[in-house]
């Protein structure tokens, strides 16, 4: 949860006034499809959700809450492929640490996900900044090496996405970059050694929260801004990356406050028309006044010739 004033949130928000809120909600090139309110009131660790990775059918998923659980299912589709409920078939599983030991509370923050061709998950913490590999779910954790960096991270603010690129190389860059005029770094592990090769321009008040590559290679950012009462707002970039270079850009998602709830996860896939689609889901801090939300767009085909 973003950890700004208050009051200040409100006071901003209101001097912008109403014509102001109108002009921050560019206009999308992704269509809004669904949003799909997700509960499960009977259990306890339901929330909290800050990862999200669907397979190539649109309907097997794999999420962990920053609470440090795992869980799997399928999602409902009708024959529109619109989203029509949430059967798990895994999970809650709780995370293990090196040693096969539950994870401690301290250690448990997980934020970003990134699934493995074989099925296994990789994960990011922010509470204590490093990469860990599950092999099973309920398997003991591998901890990647964990560069000198990592340890000089902000708590609560570091490893918040995690990616994983069709080669196999892992990418994960913090929320926050540790000034409002300093680029978020994107740190990349490759044959087990992390670099940090280029990095991701930061722009307002957006934090980086979740990535995922796409079906075409491209490199999706997801980001939020938070306005106090007003809500959260919801950011989507997408970016080329060619060796050591990191190129692009384009705003593909940004939404007006509280158009959805405080969105964190991203899974981007190919349906069976073609086209892609942007899942995402959103991490309700397990209050009472956020909800769980699965939210889904899909990008235009792109126009021949370009």
């Amino acid at each position: 949860m973003p950890r700004r004033s208050f009051l200040a949130l409100v006071a901003g928000a209101l001097a912008l006034g109403l014509a102001g809120l109108s002009a921050t909600a560019a206009q999308p090139r992704a269509q809004f499809l669904q949003s799909y309110h997700w509960r499960m009131p009977d259990q306890s660790l339901f929330g909290g959700f800050s990862g999200f990775e669907i397979g190539p059918n649109g309907r097997n998923f794999v999420t962990q809450s920053d609470r440090a659980t795992l869980w799997r299912g399928q999602i409902q589709r009708d024959e529109k492929s619109a989203i029509t409920g949430i059967d798990l078939t895994s999970g809650p599983t709780k995370l293990h640490n090196l040693k096969g030991a539950l994870m401690p509370h301290r250690f448990a923050d997980s934020e970003g996900l990134a699934l493995a061709p074989d099925g296994s998950v990789y994960l990011s913490f922010e509470g204590e900044a490093r990469v860990a590999h599950f092999a099973t779910d309920g398997g003991p954790a591998h901890d990647l090496p964990r560069p000198l960096a990592f340890k000089q991270m902000q708590r609560n603010s570091s490893l918040e996405a995690l990616a994983i690129a069709p080669d196999g190389t892992l990418y994960t860059m913090p929320e926050r970059s540790g000034a409002l005029n300093k680029p978020f770094p994107v740190w990349r592990c490759r044959d087990g050694k992390w670099s940090q090769p280029f990095a991701i321009p930061r722009s307002g008040d957006w934090l980086l929260v979740g990535a995922d590559f796409g079906p075409d290679g491209r490199l999706y950012v997801l980001e939020r801004d938070f306005w106090g009462l007003l809500g959260f707002l919801t950011r989507v970039q997408v970016f080329d990356i060619t060796g050591d270079t990191l190129s692009g850009g384009d705003v593909l998602i940004q939404t007006g406050p509280g158009k959805h709830d405080n969105l964190e996860g991203i899974s981007v896939w190919q349906d069976s028309t073609g086209a892609i689609r942007l899942t995402m889901i959103s991490d309700d801090n397990f209050r009472v006044f956020q909800r769980t939300e699965i939210v889904e767009y899909r990008l235009p085909p792109t126009p021949k010739g370009d």
